[in-house]
């Protein structure tokens, strides 16, 4: 008998993207590590035809017509996903909206790339008060 040993390290690092207030998907310096993001990468998202509002991100293994290219811009990655999410009907301007990323090697042979289950998370936005201007 041997045993296998779950490394910590490798469940240390919190996977995690969110919609910004333009609508692209951003990603932590973590997560676009882990992913081993460059400006030459593209990714995919996916719908869970049975469960739709049930979405898949996945990395694809080079360009790919399907995926969107990432945007590397400041030291920070980024998919142009405006369109996309607002396709979806997900309220991105009202709420922070956040993507935890579970690894999901099921279907990679199926979706020809490295697929993370994507679990919402999202949060009503704070408003801003309105200043009051002394006339």
């Amino acid at each position: 008998m041997a045993l296998k040993v779950f490394s910590a390290k490798a469940y240390s690092t919190k996977l995690k993207c969110t919609i910004q207030k333009t609508g692209k998907l951003g990603f932590t310096a973590e997560t676009a590590k882990s992913l081993k993001l460059t400006p030459e990468s593209y990714i995919k998202i996916a719908e869970d035809d049975e469960r739709p509002g049930t979405l898949f991100l996945i990395v694809c293994a080079g360009e790919d017509e399907d995926g969107f290219k990432v945007d590397y811009i400041s030291k920070y990655y980024s998919l142009p996903t405006t369109a996309l999410f607002n396709e979806l009907n997900i309220d991105y301007k009202n709420y922070t909206v956040m993507y935890d990323l579970a690894r999901d090697t099921s279907l990679d042979s199926s979706a020809n790339g490295i697929v993370y289950r994507m679990s919402e998370r999202k949060n009503p936005k704070k408003k801003k008060e309105a200043e009051y201007v002394e006339s």
